[in-house]
C-alpha cells in the first residue's frame, strides 16, 4: 500500500508525488493538521481557512480516483513521525510519498519522518514538484547558490532552453479501497474563521484556479507588463494563495504563459516573458531559501546589516499595521492585506520599504505581520520580498534606494481610485489632493484622516545614516524615486 502525505500540493492535477504513488499500487492520501505548528509559522486564519477549505474540494477530486483521504493530528512537527508511523502500521503502508517543501523546518520534519519510517522498512520518497529545478542543481560557475536574480534566471533560461519540464499526467482511478474518508475540520484550533467577504474572495479548488489562469494567459498577459504596477487595474493573475497552497502547480502556470507566447520564453510578447520571470522570482527566492538557511531562522541574509539600529517605535509600528499612518498609498495597501488576506504586488514593495526606511523599524515585525495576514503567505517569497525592500537580502535595494511613498502613489494610481477605494474618507479629494492630504498641518475636506505620522525627507536621511553607520559598507551612488 502506498501513501502520499500531502502538505502545499493540494491537488490531484499535475502532482508528482500522487502520480508516483498510484503507479506502484493502491494508494491512501493523509493530511496532517498542526495548528500550534502553523501558529509558530506565524500562518494566517485566512490562510489555513483556505487549506481546509481546498481539502474539502481536494476529498471529492481524490474519491473520484477512489483515493480515500485521511486526516491526522499533530499539533507540532515533532509529533509528525510517530502520528505517520502509526497511520502506516495500521494500513500495512510500504511507501510514503512527499513533494518537497523548503526551509529549515521542513527539512527537519521531512528528515525525522525519514528517519521513524525507514527503521521499520517503510521507504520514504521525495519528488520535486513545487519548482522547476532542484535547488542545488542550479549554480554558479565555482558551486555555489546564486545571490543575484538576473544570473540565476540566465541559467534557468539556459537549463530550459534543454526542456521545459513537462506536466504529469493525472492519474488513472484505482480499485476501490475498502477505507471510508475523514471529515475535514471546519477550523483549527487557534484560527477563526475569516469573514464570509473574505473567503468569497478566494474560492477554493483547481476548477478556480485553472479558471483564473485560463482567463489570465488569454488575455490579461498580453498586458502584465504594462499594467502589473497599478493596483486599481487588474493587472495581475490573483493565482498567488493557489500556487502558496499547491492547488495549481508552477509547470502548469510557465506551460500556460507559454502558450500564451508562441512556446517563448525570452522573446515575443514583453507581458508573458514578465510573468514567466516572476515564476522565476519565485523559484529563486526558494533556491535561496535552501542554499542559505539563515534566512529561515530570521536572520539577515547580509550580517552586516544585522547592525543597523532599527528603532522601537511601537505608536508607528500600530499606526502602520491599522493603516493610519496619514500616507494614503500606504494606508489603502494595508487596509486592502486587512480586508482581503492579499497586497498589490508594487504596493508590498512601497509598505515595507516605507516601514524599514522612513520608519525606520526591523523589518523582521513588518514580515510577520505580514504573515499573519496574507492568505499567499510564503516564508521564501515573502522574506525574500522584505529582506529586499529593507535592503538586507540577497539581490536587494541599495539602502540609499527609498521610495517616496508620494511619486509612487501619484505615478501607479494617477486617478487616487484605488486609495479612493480603500480609504474612503479620502473619497472627496481631488485626484492631485488625494496623494497628499495634508497640507502645513491642515486637512483639505473635512474627512477623519491623520496627520502624517513621520517626514518624508528627515526619514530618508535617518535611514542613510543608519546604513551608512555600518562597517565595511560600500556604497556607488544614491537615488531617490
Amino acid at each position: 500500500m502506498q501513501l502520499i502525505w500531502l502538505r502545499s500540493d493540494l491537488r490531484v492535477h499535475d502532482n508528482t508525488a500522487l502520480a508516483w504513488a498510484m503507479e506502484r499500487g493502491p494508494t491512501l492520501a493523509v493530511y496532517v493538521i498542526s495548528p500550534r505548528q502553523w501558529m509558530s509559522h506565524d500562518d494566517a486564519a485566512s490562510k489555513v481557512d483556505f487549506w481546509l477549505r481546498n481539502l474539502v474540494v481536494l476529498k471529492t477530486a481524490l474519491s473520484a480516483l477512489n483515493v480515500p483521504l485521511l486526516i491526522v493530528h499533530a499539533d507540532t512537527w515533532d509529533e509528525a513521525p510517530a502520528v505517520l508511523l502509526d497511520l502506516c502500521k495500521k494500513h500495512a503502508i510500504n511507501s510514503v510519498h512527499v513533494n518537497e517543501e523548503y526551509g529549515i523546518n521542513e527539512t527537519r520534519r521531512d528528515a525525522a519522518v525519514d528517519f521513524a519510517l525507514s527503521s521499520v522498512g517503510i521507504h520514504f520518497q521525495s519528488h520535486l514538484d513545487q519548482l522547476f529545478f532542484k535547488p542545488g542543481t542550479v549554480l554558479t560557475k565555482s558551486g555555489g547558490y546564486f545571490k543575484v536574480f538576473s544570473q540565476f534566471r540566465k541559467t534557468c533560461y539556459t537549463r530550459l532552453h534543454h526542456g521545459v519540464p513537462p506536466q504529469v499526467r493525472l492519474p488513472s482511478k484505482q480499485q476501490a479501497l475498502n477505507i471510508p474518508s475523514d471529515n475535514i475540520p471546519e477550523q483549527a484550533n487557534g484560527f477563526p474563521t475569516p469573514p464570509e467577504a473574505l473567503r468569497n474572495l478566494w474560492p477554493a479548488g483547481e476548477e478556480e484556479a485553472r479558471r483564473r489562469l485560463e482567463t489570465f494567459a488569454d488575455g490579461q498577459i498580453e498586458h502584465y507588463l504594462d499594467e502589473r504596477d497599478f493596483p486599481a487595474k487588474p493587472g495581475t493573475s490573483q493565482l498567488s494563495a493557489y500556487l502558496a497552497a499547491g492547488v495549481i502547480s508552477p509547470r502548469q502556470c510557465l506551460h500556460a504563459a507559454l502558450r500564451s507566447n508562441q512556446g517563448e520564453f525570452e522573446t515575443g510578447n514583453a507581458g508573458s516573458i514578465t510573468w514567466i520571470n516572476e515564476l522565476l522570482w519565485r523559484e529563486f527566492y526558494k533556491h535561496v531559501l535552501t542554499g542559505f538557511p539563515r534566512v529561515s531562522r530570521h536572520r539577515a541574509f547580509r550580517p552586516d546589516t544585522e547592525a543597523v539600529k532599527w528603532r522601537h517605535a511601537p505608536d508607528d509600528l500600530q499606526a502602520w499595521q491599522q493603516g493610519r499612518t496619514g500616507f494614503p498609498i500606504v494606508d489603502a495597501a494595508m487596509r486592502q492585506l486587512l480586508e482581503t488576506g492579499w497586497m498589490h504586488n508594487r504596493l508590498r514593495m512601497v509598505v515595507a520599504m516605507f516601514f524599514s526606511k522612513n520608519l525606520l523599524l526591523d523589518w523582521r515585525d513588518g514580515e510577520r505581520f505580514f504573515m499573519q495576514h496574507l492568505i499567499d503567505g510564503d516564508l521564501a517569497a515573502n522574506n525574500g520580498g522584505w529582506q529586499w525592500s529593507s535592503s538586507t537580502g540577497t539581490d536587494s535595494s541599495p539602502y540609499f534606494r527609498i521610495f517616496n511613498p508620494l511619486s509612487q502613489s501619484a505615478r501607479f494610481d494617477p486617478q487616487g481610485v484605488f486609495i479612493k477605494h480603500w480609504v474612503p474618507e479620502l473619497a472627496g479629494l481631488s485626484k492631485q489632493d488625494v496623494h497628499s492630504p495634508v497640507v502645513q498641518g491642515g486637512l483639505f475636506g473635512d474627512a477623519d484622516y491623520p496627520a502624517p505620522i513621520v517626514d518624508l525627507k528627515s526619514s530618508r536621511e535617518r535611514a542613510l545614516y543608519a546604513f551608512r553607520s555600518l562597517p565595511h559598507l560600500q556604497t556607488s551612488g544614491e537615488s531617490h524615486e
